[in-house]
C-alpha cells in the first residue's frame, strides 16, 4: 500500500531566476488553487495571491505570466534519512 505524504512542498520557477516554495496540506488542496486560481490567469500579469498556510503574517503574490515550471514534492515527516 503506498504512503500518504504528510504535506506538499510546491517549488515554483520564475522567469526571473528566483524559487519560491510553498505547502500544501493534501494534493488536492494544491489542485484546487492550481486550477482555480493558477490556471484560469496563466497569461495575467495581474498579481495573484499564493496562499501561505504555514507562516503566520506572512503571504506572497506573484504575477502568473511568470510561473516557468512547478515541481511537486511529497514530504514524509515519518521518514529516516540515511547518509550514504
Amino acid at each position: 500500500m503506498p504512503r500518504k505524504a504528510d504535506e506538499y512542498a510546491i517549488h515554483l520557477f520564475l522567469s526571473s531566476g528566483h524559487r519560491e516554495e510553498i505547502r500544501f496540506t493534501s494534493i488536492q488542496d494544491f489542485q484546487k488553487w492550481y486550477s482555480n486560481e493558477l490556471v484560469p490567469k496563466s497569461e495575467s500579469s495581474d498579481f495573484i495571491n499564493i496562499p501561505i498556510k504555514n507562516i503566520q503574517g506572512e503571504y506572497m503574490v506573484i504575477r502568473p505570466s511568470c510561473v516557468m515550471a512547478i515541481r511537486v514534492e511529497p514530504i514524509f515527516f515519518g521518514s529516516v534519512e540515511r547518509a550514504e
